[in-house]
């Protein structure tokens, strides 16, 4: 695990925050690779494998195994989507929640109980202004919002916030960060990255792009323009 303390992890959450909804190791490898060395640049990438069907476990479990080796090898942190038993089982730096999942208190008592060290990060999926409220009164270590845009990803997708919706989660948020969700593409990453967003996550437009690398690195290129700016 990589969070030997606050600071480490989230100097890791910005920029482009990448899925890997495959297995496919080549693809999970140029996700995370600096974009010096012809990568997107990634420094978190989350497991969620979510095929039209539910998964079978033991191809989630493959995926998660093979992204705990890859992001090890990269130093980017490793977030399994929806599921704390396969996060605690391959020793994940964290896990991410949606609406629908285990709810962040009892995420939180069953991390109490297994204590594990360093502690897990717990992001939340949120949509609107109370379950932002929640999730940062619950002690959530990072939000994701949206969706931002409209969004093909979800056969049932939440209603859209737009960017003043993004805005207004970042300063309800105050210093949690909040990941941009739903339909960002490398074009819209300048007015994402604007609202105040620590990153921004996108699926289809990087993962089913001619170049993955490429589209990863546009999307993150914001970020890094403000941060070599300050």
């Amino acid at each position: 695990m990589l969070r030997d303390e606050d600071m480490s992890w989230r100097s890791r959450l910005t920029g482009f925050y990448a899925i890997l909804d495959r297995d496919d190791e080549h693809l999970a490898r140029l996700l995370v690779r600096p974009v010096a060395a012809g990568g997107a640049g990634a420094r978190v990438l989350q497991v969620r494998v979510k095929p039209p069907r539910p998964a079978p476990m033991a191809l989630i479990l493959r995926v998660a195994r093979m992204a705990r080796r890859v992001t090890a090898e990269a130093g980017a942190l490793l977030i399994i989507d929806d599921h704390l038993d396969v996060a605690l089982a391959i020793q994940a730096d964290g896990v991410h929640l949606g609406q629908t999942d285990l709810p962040l208190a009892e995420a939180r008592a069953l991390l109490r109980r297994w204590q594990p060290a360093p502690a897990l990060i717990v992001g939340v999926s949120t949509h609107d202004r109370a379950q932002v409220e929640a999730a940062v009164s619950g002690g959530a270590d990072y939000l994701g919002y949206g969706p931002v845009f409209p969004t093909a990803t979800k056969v049932d997708p939440d209603p859209v916030q737009g960017l003043d919706g993004l805005a207004a989660a970042v300063a309800l948020a105050g210093e949690t960060p909040v990941v941009a969700i739903g339909g960002v593409t490398p074009a819209r990453a300048a007015a994402v990255a604007a609202t105040g967003a620590a990153a921004a996550c996108s699926i289809s437009a990087i993962n089913d792009a001619v170049d993955p690398a490429r589209a990863g690195a546009a999307l993150g290129a914001p970020w890094r323009e403000a941060g070599a700016a300050q």
